[in-house]
């Protein structure tokens, strides 16, 4: 299986699929994890040159975790916008990759760089097997399946779960992959949501309060995906929603896409 993520920034991921991508590796899967941007505005006081530098370096120690390749882009973080300098990127990672499974974000979010690199997948999805787009790179021989990894926002509309995963038992890889980015996790989102007070300064402490951090972030999740189900709560959920604009999976391919 080969599975590739898009995503805006580096620790997009993780943070959303991390449980998923720790149980394909595990299992054999190559995976190719793309921040689309360079990461350059995920800090409060960095500058930009130090911060692209740092947050490549940890997404490349993110991905060594499980084994996957883990790449970040050249467009400025905070300003990306679904063009078709972006469609083209987009178009040239899956069909160099060759993926079975693409994961991005949905087109409605709350950053705009989500948005766009959402829009950008949804607008490449048919362009991708369309030969003068992109001439200098042959069509995949398969259409690949899109899933949008999930997030909480209602407007304008819903995200659908069509698969909801126990990842519970992937709770300690995802957060391994997560300690990776530094700068996101222990200083600029704590810093973004004003708890950076709250954080401590020795780093077996700050696993500690991530995992804290992080486990309280699901809670919400359980609480949206798994409320009507049977059975003990898990510690930690994923959801996708099945795009309607790529390949068309029938229940085998579910089933071996997200077993």
């Amino acid at each position: 299986m080969r599975i590739l993520v898009l995503g805006a920034h580096p620790d997009d991921a993780e943070f959303f699929a991390g449980g998923f991508l720790a149980k394909r590796a595990a299992t054999g899967a190559t995976i190719r994890i793309v921040s689309v941007t360079n990461g350059q505005s995920g800090h409060q006081s960095i500058p930009e040159a130090e911060l692209i530098n740092i947050r490549r370096s940890e997404a490349s120690r993110a991905g060594a975790v499980i084994g996957a390749t883990y790449v970040t882009g050249d467009f400025p973080d905070g300003s990306l916008q679904p063009t078709l300098e972006l469609r083209s990127f987009v178009v040239t990672e899956i069909r160099k990759f060759a993926p079975d499974l693409v994961l991005t974000h949905r087109p409605f979010d709350y950053h705009p760089d989500h948005r766009a690199v959402g829009q950008a997948v949804q607008d490449a999805s048919y362009m991708v097997l369309v030969p003068k787009v992109v001439p200098a790179i042959a069509p995949p021989t398969r259409e690949p399946i899109v899933a949008y990894m999930n997030d909480l926002f209602t407007r304008p509309c819903p995200f659908r779960a069509d698969v909801v995963m126990d990842m519970s038992a992937y709770l300690d890889k995802a957060l391994a992959m997560m300690e990776c980015h530094e700068s996101q996790f222990f200083d600029w989102l704590p810093w973004i949501e004003k708890i950076d007070d709250q954080v401590p300064k020795e780093r077996s402490q700050q696993r500690i309060w991530l995992r804290e951090w992080y486990m309280e972030k699901l809670k919400v999740r359980v609480d949206r995906f798994w409320a009507d189900r049977p059975g003990p709560r898990p510690k930690m959920v994923e959801a996708f929603e099945i795009s309607e604009y790529a390949g068309k999976p029938n229940e085998t391919m579910m089933n071996e896409l997200f077993s």
